[in-house]
């Protein structure tokens, strides 16, 4: 019987494309669904015969926009998973939702075939800065799908995008205030970043400079009224997100549909996978230990300290630097100081 296995599953499918948005996703406002349920449960089923009757902790539904999705399309989808492979009874089952996208019916179906937990795409709390970043819906719509979730009593997480033009420390304060008052458990905060080839990537925006975009950065633990566990995600103790913390912690995950990615370990041996077999390849234990270790030290808690994870650090230089790292015989953590230059950290603490 091989490993578990946690379960991304990408949806392409958005309404229309955010100006800020790099990843993956096709604007359509009518997508071919049975096309894509047909091919999504083909590679479910291809799995099923590689790994087995495997356990699945999580299950991830991330676009796009996954709350475009047809309750019957999910449920198929669900179904196939539960056919080929053994769901924990406590498995955690996130969508990725735009509140444009769903109402409290839509929710209440998906919430009766197994989904229980809502990651809500609000991104700002301001109708003017929702209109700049291209998003469809607004505050109203999105604090009243918000409401109707946490009336389910499933949980919910909400995402939330800081470091707009004109955006300064007192922004993220006032943005963060008002966070506090939604009763919220789980929120990410995501530094609006400028990436190429996208509408955002083709302006010349008056953007935050780096000093200012770190002061941001700091100062959201302050006002939040949540933990941080992670670079940017925050929640009540036993709220954090599963699924990602599995796979931050290096836990295996298979990628499902285009543009999805995932990390097999089979007899032993790791492999890098990409969905819809486009790519699947052995992995040497080297590089996936660096893998862990720039996942992992994203997190409060760090990276678990096996052997494959110390034969790849720079000890030497770790001891040097107690005010950026801070190891012990279990794990490796950075400090609030190391995880404001996190990338350049790695870089110095791997060999």
């Amino acid at each position: 019987m091989n490993y578990p296995h946690n379960l991304y599953i990408h949806v392409p499918f958005c309404l229309s494309k955010c100006k800020y948005c790099a990843f993956y996703s096709i604007a359509c406002e009518k997508p071919d669904w049975k096309e894509y349920c047909q091919n999504i449960c083909a590679e479910i089923k291809f799995w099923a015969e590689k790994l087995g009757k495997i356990k699945i902790p999580t299950i991830f539904f991330g676009g796009g926009t996954p709350s475009l999705m047809p309750v019957n399309v999910m449920e198929q989808i669900l179904k196939t998973v539960s056919d080929n492979f053994e769901i924990d009874t406590d498995c955690e089952i996130t969508i990725e939702s735009n509140p444009k996208t769903i109402d409290s019916a839509k929710l209440s179906d998906f919430v009766s075939i197994g989904i229980n937990r809502l990651s809500i795409g609000i991104q700002s709390l301001n109708d003017d800065e929702l209109k700049f970043l291209g998003r469809r819906h607004n505050v109203k719509e999105a604090l009243d799908l918000l409401t109707t979730a946490q009336n389910m009593k499933i949980r919910v997480s909400a995402d939330f995008i800081y470091g707009l033009p004109g955006h300064n420390v007192k922004s993220v304060v006032n943005l963060c205030d008002e966070i506090n008052k939604l009763g919220l458990e789980h929120v990410s905060m995501y530094e609006l970043t400028i990436e190429e080839n996208t509408p955002f990537g083709k302006m010349n925006l008056d953007m935050p400079n780096n000093e200012t975009m770190a002061q941001m950065y700091t100062e959201i633990p302050n006002v939040l009224n949540l933990p941080r566990y992670e670079v940017s995600n925050y929640a009540v103790w036993g709220q954090e997100c599963r699924h990602n913390k599995n796979i931050w912690n290096g836990e295996p995950y298979i990628g499902i549909g285009r543009a999805a990615a995932g990390r097999i370990y089979m007899n032993g041996v790791w492999y890098e996978q990409k969905g819809n077999n486009e790519f699947f390849e052995k992995m040497p234990n080297d590089m996936r230990a660096i893998e862990k270790i720039i996942t992992g030290m994203r997190t409060v808690s760090g990276v678990m300290l096996d052997s494959d994870i110390k034969s790849q650090l720079n000890t030497n230089w770790i001891l040097k630097h107690p005010e950026l790292v801070v190891m012990d015989e279990k794990s490796l953590r950075a400090t609030d100081a190391g995880m404001l230059i996190l990338d350049d950290l790695i870089m110095e603490i791997t060999k």
